[in-house]
């Protein structure tokens, strides 16, 4: 088996190839041989030691993988060899095998290429339980979505397309502006040259918005949740603000730390607005939950709602090629890694 490896927690010059024999499935899971696998904000914390759910380097990450299913487990049927698979991976996903509990592995329709496959997962898992199992998003709602063209933010905005008169405000830089329109932003703001709150205001004359989907954190959580209408809600997913310069910057971590804002119970109540977070990786206990999001996904795809959007594929030699591009947001929709 080969894989990308932290060795130690850095820049991307950190990860390696490495190679060990293949993995043989336990009672209940599946040993899938990798075509293509996920590469996700995540897995480029993880490499700068600011995910703490990560293993301790070295160590193999990786939330998400296309491929074969070539071998069973115990209990599981052998009919399921040479089935075509996406599957949702505890880290190790990013090796050329893995082997995952059969519950997380989805089979695909034949339509679907193993590209879009690895890159369903964890952005359309994670945008489908923010937008029908967090908020629960009606028709006529107004949404802010922060890195709107990122893999989430591709896929917040095919879903959001689904409910009727739903608005989307995204941030992105200005390069990316036509891509999060082609994909359904009703506005694009510059965040670099713009000040979003403000401009939120103007677009909603003043009234605010229903849902602040932020993977950013620290003072953008602030700026999100004064920017809630009644009955609002901000959604938490991600801490980007902490990424500087490829590695962990302690002064940034702090400073970021500081400006997060603190909610309350009664400040909540007074202002009838609500706070969730989602980490998709603690709603692994949560199978029937993900099957049955995995499937209305699927359905959608099949129904052509959805698409995911390839940005760029690398090839796993190299791996700190791709995670500079991402953590740099260069990238419109997926990156992903391929194994030989």
């Amino acid at each position: 088996m080969q894989s990308v490896t932290i060795t130690k927690h850095g820049t991307p010059e950190v990860l390696a190839l490495r190679r060990k024999p293949d993995p043989a499935p336990s009672a209940g899971e599946v040993r899938i041989r990798t075509r293509f696998a996920g590469l996700n904000f995540a897995e480029v914390m993880a490499r700068q030691g600011l995910y703490p759910d990560a293993p301790p380097p070295p160590c193999v990450v990786g939330y998400e993988v296309s491929g074969e299913i070539d071998a069973v487990g115990p209990g599981v049927d052998e009919a399921l060899i040479g089935q075509r698979v996406a599957a949702m991976t505890r880290f190790g996903g990013h090796a050329d095998t893995v082997c995952v509990p059969e519950a997380f592995s989805f089979l695909i329709p034949d339509e679907m290429s193993f590209e879009e496959a690895a890159a369903l997962p964890v952005n359309y898992l994670t945008a489908y339980h923010i937008l029908f199992e967090i908020r629960r998003i009606r028709p006529g709602e107004t949404i802010l979505l922060h890195m709107a063209a990122g893999g989430v933010g591709t896929a917040v905005l095919q879903l959001a397309r689904s409910i009727k008169d739903v608005t989307v405000i995204g941030t992105a830089s200005a390069r990316k502006h036509d891509y999060i329109r082609e994909h359904g932003a009703s506005f694009a703001i510059d965040y670099r040259s713009e000040n979003y709150p403000d401009r939120v205001r103007d677009i909603t004359k003043g009234r605010g918005v229903d849902l602040v989907i932020d993977a950013l954190g620290g003072g953008d959580w602030r700026s999100g949740y004064s920017l809630l209408r009644p009955t609002g809600t901000l959604v938490a997913f991600g801490f980007a603000n902490m990424n500087r310069g490829g590695k962990r910057a302690l002064l940034n971590i702090a400073s970021q730390f500081m400006k997060m804002p603190l909610f309350s119970p009664l400040s909540l109540m007074d202002k009838n607005r609500s706070v969730a977070g989602v980490n998709l990786g603690h709603l692994w206990d949560e199978q029937q939950m993900m099957a049955d999001h995995a499937a209305a996904l699927i359905s959608m795809y099949e129904n052509g709602e959805i698409r995911p959007q390839i940005d760029r594929v690398f090839p796993f030699r190299e791996a700190a090629a791709a995670h500079r591009y991402l953590e740099t947001g260069q990238n419109r929709g997926k990156v992903l890694l391929k194994p030989g």
